[in-house]
Parts: structure tokens; sequence; C-alpha cells
């Protein structure tokens, strides 16, 4: 029967059960034991007439006793690892395994960035506008990042020189928060050699990282389109406050640093988790490792509680141990 759901998103009745061949009762019986399920919690039934569906107590004796899970299959696994291994700094490939457990699952698939800090090389301030210029970060891994910086009024070319020298000077192999400790210090005991305008300008730089940093996301969701399926139209309200709590990236990946502890792939079955309690959604996030076997981050797949978890499961799990060998 879960599994009937699971397939359908519908409830299911007697008849269906009695029909399918695979329980030898009569349809009077297969009633008499689906109320005592419900009875204990284990199924509802939405309508009088409907039929029955596993509440999320059941689907978690389903899941922790019931289900049988289904590996991926050679080709799949074939896929998984050509889809990871493919060229490209790693960013890229986080993104390209959260676009293929989207498509593997038919929800939406998740990555949690590593918990790193890139090594710096050149911090450069061009100028755009009279009050605003173009702060360029470059890591000693080759990768560009840029941002906007707010300039005081009369900012002159020379001290947007003079503070970019002194950021690529005190930035070469520190982390950005090494880097930003060293220079306040420095600033501070007055040992800078900054004119104030320079020294301004290396505050605003600083600044506007250090705050970058604490709101950059650390999940990558790609596929929520996914989530609107056939059987979502009906319940539209639980399908708009799931998107909520994905556009709501930290308190998702809260959920997901949850599982950075776990030995095995870890499913979080709609109100066992606070956050899920209003959309019903469900959670299917596993660890990956570094060959050393450190947690450097999690991945996973967010959906409706009728998540194919047999076929979901081992997928995760996979793909899991499957980047934490080109995370390395």
């Amino acid at each position: 029967m879960v599994e009937s759901y699971l397939t359908s998103g519908q409830p299911v009745g007697s008849k269906a059960l009695s029909g399918d061949g695979g329980v030898n009762l009569s349809p009077a019986s297969i009633r008499s034991v689906l109320a005592e399920l419900e009875m204990l919690g284990l199924l509802a039934a939405p309508h009088t007439s409907a039929g029955r569906m596993p509440t999320e107590s059941g689907l978690r004796l389903f899941v922790d006793g019931m289900m049988q899970v289904a590996e991926p299959t050679a080709e799949e696994r074939a896929a998984i690892e050509r889809r990871i291994s493919s060229p490209g700094p790693i960013e890229q490939a986080l993104e390209q395994v959260s676009s293929m457990l989207s498509d593997l699952s038919g929800a939406a698939g998740m990555v949690m960035v590593p918990r790193r800090e890139p090594r710096l090389a050149q911090m450069t301030l061009m100028p755009l506008s009279h009050d605003r210029a173009l702060a360029i970060l470059v890591g000693e891994d080759g990768q560009v990042e840029n941002r906007l910086v707010e300039l005081a009024q009369g900012t002159s070319r020379a001290a947007l020189e003079q503070a970019s020298n002194y950021l690529t000077a005190r930035l070469a192999g520190r982390t950005l928060a090494e880097a930003a400790t060293a220079m306040r210090t420095e600033i501070t005991a007055g040992k800078s050699r900054l004119d104030e305008a320079s020294r301004e300008l290396v505050e605003r730089g600083l600044a506007v990282w250090s705050e970058d940093a604490a709101r950059r996301p650390v999940l990558i969701v790609r596929g929520q389109a996914r989530l609107l399926d056939e059987t979502a139209l009906g319940d539209i309200e639980r399908v708009r406050s799931l998107i909520d709590d994905l556009e709501n990236k930290r308190s998702i990946a809260d959920v997901l640093d949850s599982a950075r502890e776990a030995e095995a792939t870890r499913i979080f079955i709609g109100s066992e988790n606070r956050l899920f309690a209003l959309s019903g959604s469900s959670i299917v996030a596993s660890p990956y490792r570094d060959r050393e076997g450190n947690v450097v981050g999690v991945l996973g797949v967010i959906g409706p509680t009728r998540l194919n978890y047999a076929r979901v499961v081992p997928m995760v799990d996979f793909t899991a141990r499957s980047l934490g060998k080109l995370i390395g």
C-alpha cells in the first residue's frame, strides 16, 4: 500500500489492494486491517471514501523497517560518476551534482558547499564611476569574484591604487579572515602607512567581503520546478510553503548540517523537523567526505513526503561517496 501511495501520491483503497494480487485477502478483510492501522496512527483517510494514505509515522515505520532499497543501476552509477568528474572548478561540479540529484529523483537536489576558505592572491579596486568601484578578488586557485564598493565623494585613483597595493600585499597566501584580522590590527596600531582616503577604502573593501561571506548561501539548490507536479496542484499551499523553505537557504542548510555526523544517509520526514511542519516535506541527506574520511559537506534531495525513498536513499548515498572521491 505504501509503495502504491509513493508512486501515485493518491490515497489507496481496499479494492485497489485486493485487485493488485499482492494481498490474499478480501476487500472486507483489508478494510478491517486498514482501520486498525488507522487507529494506531499509521494511516489516515483524508476523505470518507477516498481510501487511506500513510501518516508521517507510517512512512517512518516503512522507511526504517520494511523498505526494500533499489540500488542504482550500472548505467545510473556511470552517469553519476561522469557528471561529477566533468572538467571544471569544484563549484561547477557541485552544481552538476545538485542538478543531477534533481533529475534522478524528480524532486529538488541540494548540495552544501564545503566549509573551506580559499587562499587569496590579489585584490584590486577598479573605479566604475565617481561613487562606485569594483572590488576584484583573485584566489590562488585562479577563481575570481567581484563585488561593488561604494566610494566616498572625491576619492582619487591614487587612493584606489594605494589601497589595492596594500590589500594585495597582505592578502597573498592568506584566507580573507586571516588577512582582515592582520590588516585591521595594523591599521588600528597606526602602522599601515596609508593616508586617510586609502585607509577608508581598505575598510570598505573588507566590510563588503566580510558581509558577503556571512550572507553567502552555503547551499546550491536545483530543480525547484519539479516540485510543481500534477499532485501538487491540489495542495498548492503546501508547495508554496516548501518553496518558501527553499528560499530560506540558511534554515535548510541548518537541517542538512545536522546530518554531517551521520554514519549513513539520514531521512527527515515532515514535521519530525520543525522547519517542515507546515510544508510536510522530506529530506534525504548524506555527508560526503574527503579521502581522509573528513566530512566536508552534505548533499541530498528535498521533496514531498511521498518521495520514492527506496530509490532516492541509495542514489544519494552513492552520489555522496562518488563526490568524496573527487574532493580528495
